[in-house]
């Protein structure tokens, strides 16, 4: 025999030599069991450890500075486009007036004829805005206010366009341009008549501060009086130019990025809390009135909403890029090459009333009462709501957690198996016994 070790004496593990084992068909179904289940459980802690989950966290927003996009999609089927302007204001007194950066403007055929989009370029009201025909001495007038600071001419109005710059500048309604030069020579009048039975849809992206605001779509271009900001209604409630209304419908309306549809499909199962967050509480929405002194308002709670991937790295990053973010072009903002994402989530409720004022007693409220005048559109007003959610990538379990998952897979499935072998083999040989006798 070999000499014995002084570790011998510490061995836990004693053995037993091979004559004294009792090999059983029992036992050897039992063992085949065992290590089928063994292998099945491994299999389930492997799976495990690789599922990646996404774990919602809510955070103050500590954010300062912030600029976020909103991108819509809304159509007009009763007013042109050329008395269609979008202006955007918010609580700092950044104003932004005929916002046309980002932002698309897409003639649509008449109700009655389908609605479909119509060639823009053969229905433009400025296509003669250059004014190339004309002598290089020519200097347009701008009747009554000064030129305007885009104008191409200093001190003059070329175009019919200029003419009404000029007027909105010094908040003097334009009507359709009779009488004025520019508008005359580009048929402008004539043009204005041949779309008043179409409709428009209003399509892009615009950015703004992440602070308290509103953005509208209202006839007429828009103008500051005093300490007011009015809109030139002329040729909106001109009769002759047709009967228009904000009948409307919101296509599509979400603040900040949308979620890749890839990434909607792997986080966004029923056990995932970013379920809803590629649904849009205002997409689809429609709206229909007969009245055109009509105003529709919709209210907003902003939420700030972040997306982290597994392995995500704060540097390069959109949290990263600062005020650097604005070089970034309409569209892209919020996403980081990582695969990060900063976008918002939103919760709307709706309110709309006639200018003209009076009360709901058609609707069965005689109680409610509506104020008198305003202005008609569809207004959209938000708020920012001071926390965050954040929404990150995770893995179940580490890797050190996928080995003790094993060790116990393996140590409590073989327990279990030798307790029923020498369960089976006991009432075996107890039944053998008592047959022998």
């Amino acid at each position: 025999m070999p000499a014995k070790s002084r570790f011998t004496r510490l061995d836990a593990f004693t053995k037993t030599v091979e004559d004294a084992r009792i090999r059983t068909t029992s036992g050897g179904i039992v063992t085949i069991t065992s290590l089928l289940i063994v292998l099945y459980l491994v299999w389930g802690e492997w799976s495990d450890y690789r599922r990646v989950v996404v774990h919602p966290e809510l955070i103050v927003d500590k954010g300062r500075g912030e600029r976020m996009e909103i991108h819509l999609n809304i159509s007009f089927p009763r007013i042109p486009c050329e008395l269609l302007t979008l202006d955007v204001m918010d609580v700092s007194g950044e104003q932004q007036t005929g916002v046309k950066h980002g932002i698309q403007k897409v003639q649509l055929a008449p109700a009655i004829e389908g609605g479909r989009p119509v060639d823009v370029r053969a229905l433009d009201l400025h296509a003669d805005k250059q004014a190339d025909h004309l002598g290089p001495d020519y200097c347009g007038e701008c009747y009554g206010p000064p030129a305007p600071a885009t104008a191409s001419k200093p001190g003059c109005c070329q175009t019919c366009e200029e003419v009404r710059e000029a007027y909105a500048a010094v908040s003097w309604a334009f009507g359709k341009g009779e009488g004025v030069a520019q508008c005359e020579r580009e048929h402008y009048s004539e043009k204005l008549q041949a779309q008043r039975d179409q409709g428009c849809r209003i399509e892009g992206g615009f950015r703004v501060n992440k602070v308290i605001g509103n953005f509208h779509i209202a006839p007429g271009r828009s103008f500051s009086n005093g300490m007011m900001h009015v809109h030139d209604l002329n040729n909106y409630l001109d009769p002759s130019q047709g009967s228009h209304t904000f009948t409307h419908t919101i296509h599509h309306l979400r603040f900040g990025p949308q979620l890749p549809d890839d990434l909607s499909k792997r986080v966004g199962g029923k056990t995932i809390a970013w379920t809803n967050h590629h649904l849009n509480p205002l997409d689809s929405t429609e709206q229909a009135t007969d009245d055109a002194a009509f105003n529709y308002m919709y209210f907003l709670k902003v939420v700030s909403t972040s997306y982290y991937p597994l392995g995500w790295n704060l540097r390069g990053s959109p949290i990263d890029q600062g005020d650097s973010s604005d070089l970034v072009s309409i569209g892209q903002h919020g996403l980081g090459p990582d695969g990060s994402l900063e976008t918002h989530q939103y919760s709307v409720t709706s309110h709309k009333r006639s200018l003209q004022g009076g009360s709901d007693s058609k609707e069965g409220h005689k109680e409610r009462l509506h104020a008198v005048g305003g202005i008609p559109g569809v207004f959209f007003s938000y708020d920012i709501s001071p926390m965050k959610v954040i929404n990150r990538e995770e893995r179940t379990k580490t890797f050190t957690g996928f080995l003790t998952g094993v060790c116990a897979i393996v140590g409590g499935t073989l327990t279990v198996a030798a307790a029923i072998d020498r369960g089976v083999y006991e009432g075996a040989t107890r039944i053998k016994k008592l047959h022998q006798r």
